[in-house]
């Protein structure tokens, strides 16, 4: 699903904050996160749907992975009834990228976030198999 520009600096920024300064995530109350994500899925559709936007050589497309942290703005958005299990959980943000002899180079325009994806916990009850 894609996401806002807004939205994306406003998750890097609280992750910044705090995870990446080796502090605890804080939920909705500004309370340690203490079940933190496990995993996080992702559909077919939106990985192929970014990479269609990127450089077609398999060697240079591909897609730029943010660690990010949901806002309880954020997730007021995209999971209303569950903001108090989202707020603070770890996220994933991507958007198409090319990779030209060691040179990064963004294809992003304001419509190019992507984010949504299952994340675990909360939402992992039962667990996947392996089957």
């Amino acid at each position: 699903m894609k996401i806002s520009k807004a939205d994306f600096e406003s998750m890097r920024a609280k992750y910044d904050k705090e995870v990446k300064k080796g502090k605890p995530a804080k939920d909705k109350n500004g309370k340690d996160k203490t079940d933190q994500t496990n995993w996080i899925f992702f559909d077919r559709e939106t990985l192929e749907g970014l990479l269609a936007k990127a450089d077609q050589d398999p060697k240079k497309g591909g897609i730029q992975f943010y660690i990010t942290e949901y806002t309880e703005e954020v997730a007021t958005k995209y999971y209303p009834n569950d903001v108090d299990k989202v707020t603070g959980a770890l996220a994933l943000v991507m958007r198409p990228a090319n990779l030209d002899e060691g040179q990064l180079s963004l294809t992003a325009g304001e419509d190019d976030y992507a984010n949504h994806g299952t994340i675990c916990p909360p939402f992992c009850d039962p667990e996947p198999t392996d089957a």
